[in-house]
């Protein structure tokens, strides 16, 4: 056979096995400009207000076929003007694997998912991506999958140490040091979910084991083990629908915390009031602590998508508000379809705290929340601004008084998001 026979031969079955599949390359380009006077907390009078431009670039590769699927995410997230020109290296080391998984086909409803991967369950209070956070959140978990019909079932376990110790002769043996935002050793969990017409219900039983150390806080002493169960019900029928969270946690925190009764529960209405309005109203109620020290019957939402609760300034459970008094978030809001490319969506909260601040006071505050989107061909703009008007619960929760606060504690935000498709053979 001639050479250019076979260059046709090779070129047939490479393009028969790359149709037969299905391969897509994607990317996002996300940057945002924040003004923050106020955001995650109380600023003071003589403090200038923050602001900066950050910068979410990814590009996605995914690969499938009837057996197996592969993905892999790379991300890297840059603040204007982080670098210098003509610098080496990248000076804050950001660039990172996002997602790298295979999820493997075991017929009959099975598979099994391995690797690095969002976790993302109903309307993701507990287990979620937080896709609104610039570097966003991944687990490195291997996953047993079942579904069928309108039910499926996960579990997953995941193992975590600062670095491979395979000889057996390291003093730290398997050691995890990451410490804050929960980070976690290890992770067990089982999540059920069953869909009907107009109903569907889950349940989470989620346990995490925090790395533990002796007194000279460098040798491991084993793990501690918060165990988190509950459920997510929703309903939705015509222009109705309502949606409830009930969760409970117990066992120990880390730093060998004993966790007692701590809970959280919620429960949302919408109406379509029309064709271009949506209302919104619902409350949520998250325990504080109650407890001595060494214990404590606080609730903290661990890996949610905390961004989206309680208010999009961040005061409560964004890297804040552990072991603290909790809260009670009452909402209503608005969403108005202006048309058909545009929204703009209105909301306010009220909050208090659900136990006694040394002072007996629990009021907290109202914040107002407004974000306006509009899409355009191939790329959409969000706009935000928010208000926070403090009470003086919030002052003495934030340790600080209103004389030494600013007038205006408020944040906005514009935000650009283009997602190119660059190729995808499953058309």
């Amino acid at each position: 056979m001639k050479k250019n026979q076979y260059i046709t031969i090779a070129l047939f079955l490479f393009i028969t096995q790359y149709l037969s599949a299905q391969f897509t390359i994607d990317g996002e380009f996300r940057p945002r400009t924040e003004y923050r006077h106020g955001y995650g907390n109380i600023i003071s009078e003589d403090t200038d207000a923050g602001f900066g431009i950050s910068t979410r670039a990814r590009i996605n590769f995914g690969y499938a076929d009837q057996s197996y699927k592969v993905y892999v995410s790379l991300q890297d997230v840059m603040t204007w003007g982080e670098n210098r020109q003509l610098l080496p290296a990248d000076a804050n080391n950001s660039f990172a694997v996002f997602e790298a998984w295979g999820e493997l086909n075991l017929g009959e409803g099975f598979s099994t998912k391995i690797g690095r991967q969002t976790i993302d369950y109903d309307d993701q209070r507990i287990l979620g991506s937080v896709g609104w956070a610039q570097q966003a959140r991944n687990h490195d978990a291997a996953l047993l999958k079942y579904k069928k019909d309108k039910f499926l079932l996960d579990v997953g376990l995941a193992f975590n140490q600062d670095k491979a110790n395979l000889s057996g002769f390291s003093s730290v043996g398997t050691a995890y040091s990451t410490t804050g935002f929960f980070s976690y050793k290890t992770m067990q969990y089982l999540y059920l979910k069953q869909k009907w017409d107009a109903f569907s219900g889950s349940f989470l039983l989620l346990n995490n084991g925090f790395q533990e150390y002796e007194d000279d806080e460098t040798t491991p002493d084993g793990t501690s083990s918060l165990l988190t169960l509950g459920t997510h019900l929703a309903y939705k029928k015509g222009k109705l629908g309502v949606s409830s969270n009930l969760f409970l946690q117990t066992g120990k925190r880390q730093g060998e915390v004993d966790v007692k009764g701590a809970y959280l529960a919620s429960l949302d209405f919408s109406l379509k009031a029309s064709d271009k309005i949506t209302l919104g109203a619902g409350l949520e109620l998250i325990s504080g602590n109650d407890a001595d020290a060494g214990e404590t019957g606080a609730f903290f939402p661990l890996y949610g998508t905390n961004h989206k609760f309680n208010g999009f300034m961040d005061y409560f459970y964004v890297g804040n508000h552990a072991n603290s008094v909790g809260l009670l978030d009452v909402h209503i809001s608005a969403n108005f379809k202006l048309n058909d490319t545009s929204s703009l969506m209105v909301k306010a909260l009220n909050f208090s705290a659900e136990q006694e601040l040394a002072s007996g006071d629990k009021s907290l505050g109202t914040e107002v929340d407004l974000v306006f989107s509009k899409k355009f061909k191939g790329y959409g703009l969000a706009i935000g601004y928010s208000q926070m008007f403090a009470n003086d619960g919030m002052y003495e929760l934030k340790e600080t008084t209103k004389d030494a606060s600013a007038g205006g504690q408020n944040w906005a935000w514009a935000m650009l998001t283009i997602k190119p498709k660059f190729l995808n053979t499953t058309k």
